[in-house]
C-alpha cells in the first residue's frame, strides 16, 4: 500500500526557521513500457532512505538503477508505485545548470522569486547579496556565455537556495565540470553548506565527492535501485580527501558497487 505525506509549501519570500526531513520507507516505482511488446521497467523496489534535519545524504550508484527517479519522488514531480514516503517541501537541482540565457546572472537567481510574486527590485536585491557571498560580486549582470562552469552552477544553487524549499535535492549537479573545478565546487559547497545548512539528498557518480561531502552515503544496487550498503561518514568537517578515513571508505564503496 502506497502511502504519501508532505509538507505545505512555503513561499520563497518567507524565511526558513527549521529544517525539513525526508523518510522513504520500501519505496518502489515501474514505469510502463515506452514501446508495444516492451516490458515495464522497475527503476526502484524496495528502496528506503532517511534524511534527517540539516543532514546531508548521498547516493551512489550505477547508471540506470534509478537514482534521478528517486529524487524526482522527494521533490513530488512524480508518484511512487508502493512503500511510503514522508518529505518535506524540496526543490531539484538538476545535472546542467538549466540558466536562461537571455538573463543576468541575478535575474537567473532571483527566478523562483519572481515566480512566487516577488516584485523585481526586491528579488534582485536579495539574489544579489547572496551571489556576493557565493564569490560573485562584480558578475551580477554577466550572462550565462560570459562565466565559467563553476560561476554559473553557483549562480544555479543560489537560485535553489532562493526557492525558500528547506530540503534540496541534487542531482550530479557538478558532472559537467573538469576535475579540478569539480573539486573547488565541491569544497565551496561543504562551506556554503556549513553557513547555510540545509537538509540536502546528493545523488553522484563521483563516490569521493560522495564521501567528502555528506554524512552518510548510500550505495545502491544495478536496477532496480534498492540499498546494499549504508556507510556513515563519521569524520570532521572541513574533510582532506587524503584522510586515511576517508580513503578507506571510498575504497569500501567501490567494492559494494563492484560486487
Amino acid at each position: 500500500m502506497l502511502t504519501r505525506t508532505r509538507a505545505p509549501a512555503q513561499a520563497p519570500s518567507q524565511v526558513q526557521t527549521g529544517l525539513g526531513s525526508v523518510c522513504l520507507r520500501d519505496v518502489g516505482k515501474t514505469f510502463a513500457a515506452r514501446r508495444r511488446g516492451a516490458a515495464p521497467v522497475t527503476a526502484l523496489d524496495g528502496l528506503s532512505l532517511d534524511a534527517g534535519p540539516g543532514e546531508i545524504v548521498a547516493v551512489v550508484g550505477p547508471s540506470g538503477c534509478g537514482k534521478t527517479t528517486l529524487l524526482e519522488l522527494v521533490c513530488g514531480l512524480t508518484e511512487p508505485d508502493a512503500g511510503s514516503l514522508q518529505a518535506a517541501p524540496a526543490t531539484l537541482m538538476a545535472q546542467r545548470d538549466l540558466l536562461l540565457p537571455w538573463r543576468s546572472a541575478v535575474d537567473n537567481a532571483a527566478l523562483a522569486l519572481r515566480v512566487a510574486g516577488i516584485e523585481r527590485a526586491a528579488a534582485r536585491t536579495r539574489a544579489a547579496a547572496l551571489l556576493r557571498d557565493f564569490g560573485l560580486e562584480g558578475f551580477e549582470r554577466a550572462r550565462p556565455y560570459e562565466m565559467s562552469g563553476g560561476m554559473r552552477q553557483r549562480v544555479a544553487f543560489a537560485r535553489t537556495l532562493l526557492s525558500g524549499r528547506t530540503v534540496l535535492c541534487l542531482d550530479e549537479p557538478f558532472a559537467s565540470l573538469d576535475a579540478l573545478t569539480r573539486q573547488d565546487m565541491q569544497d565551496w559547497l561543504a562551506g556554503t553548506l556549513a553557513t547555510q545548512p540545509r537538509t540536502v539528498v546528493l545523488v553522484t557518480h563521483d563516490v569521493e565527492e560522495a564521501i567528502v561531502l555528506a554524512d552518510r552515503v548510500l550505495v545502491l544496487a544495478p536496477r532496480p535501485g534498492r540499498v546494499v550498503a549504508t556507510l556513515d561518514v563519521d569524520v570532521e568537517r572541513p574533510r582532506r580527501r587524503t584522510d586515511a578515513r576517508l580513503v578507506a571508505l571510498r575504497e569500501r564503496a567501490l567494492r559494494e558497487l563492484r560486487a
